[in-house]
């Protein structure tokens, strides 16, 4: 099992910035990705960033350019700065870790809420 707490979130105006962090604990194995997703309603969750631990990393389109993923394997975190923040960034941003290679699993954080306000 890997348990995800995440970190960050928060109210921010439009055009300001946000850092989200997440650290995974537990069975970590490699090779990994972890990432970002927002939720939306229903539970539709969309991917906003994410990076293998060789620091490949692939984003959304909705945020390139303005959102930037890394990652610390050595502390098994990931983090997301996010800069330019829009209105319609407002959601739910939840904490994925994929654990890739013989056995396919993934894991889900609570999720922590971004506001972006006028």
């Amino acid at each position: 099992q890997v348990q995800l707490v995440e970190s960050g979130g928060g109210v921010v105006q439009a055009g300001g910035s946000l850092r989200l962090s997440c650290e995974a604990s537990g069975s970590i194995v490699y090779p990994n990705t972890m990432g970002w997703y927002r939720q939306g309603p229903g539970n539709q969750r969309d991917l906003i960033a994410d990076m293998n631990n060789f620091g490949g990393a692939n984003y959304g389109d909705s945020v390139k350019g303005r959102f930037t993923i890394s990652r610390d394997n050595d502390k098994n975190t990931v983090n997301l700065q996010m800069n330019d923040l829009r209105i319609e960034d407002t959601a739910v941003y939840v904490c994925n870790f994929v654990a890739l290679g013989d056995t396919y699993r993934d894991y889900w954080g609570q999720g922590t809420q971004v506001t972006v306000s006028l």
